[in-house]
């Protein structure tokens, strides 16, 4: 049922050592759902029997990771496999190593246990299946392959209960119902919209992992749609996604562009995203009476991705990268002189120019500045200073005030 030779030959070396020093060991959770569905996984996945430490004493290319579930590392010069010990989550005879707070989350859950017990800690059937590529033998929870069949997305135990204990899950299961084209269980869209809520406690660093997993996989609009519809996308960024219509293309054009460039095998970052959704309020911040206040667009971005950081930890890396694509969204509406040349070799110019199109069409501007810097782009220097030298008298000095934002000023 499932090919070897999809399977990572180095997460199939660590089984076999694991089991060579006489520890049990499995492929488990989404990789074998994935291998299930006629997907291929991008992480493989491995549980044992083994403890941290004894995992670490087997491989020495390893690293012991993580206070709230700890697990390691194993990796060689190309890939890095996550090895966890079978957890029980009893609290009985709790040494203070399973931890939960008012709400319920679970805060620290290192109580280790056997793999029956495991299943039981995962949180859908659909990801409690465990796979030894050895023997070629699926186990764990016996709703798992029942659930793949039918299609459909499954909590272990009470959905409530468990998305108090992490409520990262209602994100998951979301992510995972449009990545299978399963559905979701009636009881688990019933404590999303009860403990929906409990996401506001989560790691904003934990946060940002979760938006990199919804938005950079390909489902970027049917994710947003579907967290939209649970009411939950104000967990993941600051934006009001039906502030305006204006507001509401950005978010979604955005969005398409996301996935149209993953199918294209073109590279995404969280970055260019980010400086899409952040936009709308950036433009809210320095507006007055439908104009543009320069001073206060440039005061503005820090205390706007302050805001944001507070949900989803951005990295340092990417405030630059996304202040220089708002900043050149300013300079894109200045053609004079031997300005546009300039733009034109700034390192972010073509991220710019990328979201410059779509506030275009998000917008439905007529002004047709994205085909003036498309035409500018080829490499023909008589057309550049035509494009130049033919800008009228009035657009080579727009408004400096609206720089051509009038439509998003609305």
């Amino acid at each position: 049922m499932i090919n070897n030779k999809k399977i990572s030959k180095f997460a199939i070396s660590i089984i076999e050592d694991l089991q060579k020093n006489k520890f049990q060991g499995y492929l488990v959770g989404g990789c074998v759902r994935d291998l299930l569905c006629g997907l291929n996984p991008k992480d493989f996945d491995i549980a044992t029997d083994a403890t941290p430490e004894q995992v670490r004493k087997i491989f020495k290319a390893s690293r012991i990771i993580g206070r709230r579930f700890k697990l390691v590392h194993v990796f060689n010069r190309s890939e890095l496999i996550e090895v966890a010990t079978f957890r029980s989550g009893e609290i009985s005879s709790n040494d203070g190593e399973l931890v939960k707070d008012q709400s319920g989350k679970i805060i620290r859950d290192n109580i280790w246990g056997n793999l029956d017990q495991d299943t039981y800690r995962r949180d859908f059937t659909v990801n409690a299946l465990y796979y030894c590529p050895k023997t070629k033998k699926i186990i764990g929870h016996k709703d798992g392959m029942r659930d793949i069949h039918k299609k459909i997305i499954v909590s272990i135990g009470d959905p409530r209960k468990r998305f108090s204990e992490d409520p990262v899950r209602s994100l998951r299961a979301i992510r995972f119902s449009n990545k299978l084209k399963f559905k979701i269980d009636t009881k688990i869209k019933d404590a999303i919209y009860e403990k929906g809520h409990l996401l506001s406690s989560i790691s904003n660093a934990r946060i940002f992992d979760e938006f990199c997993k919804m938005f950079l996989s390909g489902m970027a609009e049917k994710n947003f749609n579907k967290l939209n519809s649970f009411g939950l996308s104000k967990f993941l960024i600051t934006t009001e996604p039906e502030q305006n219509e204006f507001t509401r293309k950005l978010l979604t054009e955005s969005l398409r562009n996301t996935d149209k460039r993953l199918t294209n095998n073109q590279s995404v970052t969280p970055g260019f995203l980010l400086a899409a959704f952040l936009w709308p309020q950036l433009i809210e911040k320095c507006s007055m009476k439908g104009d543009i206040n320069l001073r206060k667009f440039f005061r503005s971005m820090d205390p706007i991705l302050r805001s944001q950081q507070r949900i989803t930890a951005i990295p340092r890396k990417f405030h630059s990268y996304i202040k220089d694509i708002w900043v050149l969204q300013l300079k894109l509406h200045s053609r004079i002189g031997k300005q546009p040349y300039k733009t034109l070799k700034h390192p972010r110019f073509r991220a710019a120019y990328d979201f410059m199109l779509i506030r275009e069409k998000s917008s439905g501007e007529t002004k047709s500045l994205g085909k003036w810097w498309t035409d500018f782009q080829k490499n023909d220097e008589n057309l550049k200073k035509s494009l130049i030298s033919s800008l009228k008298e009035k657009s080579q000095h727009e408004s400096f005030k609206t720089f051509g934002f009038s439509q998003e000023l609305r």
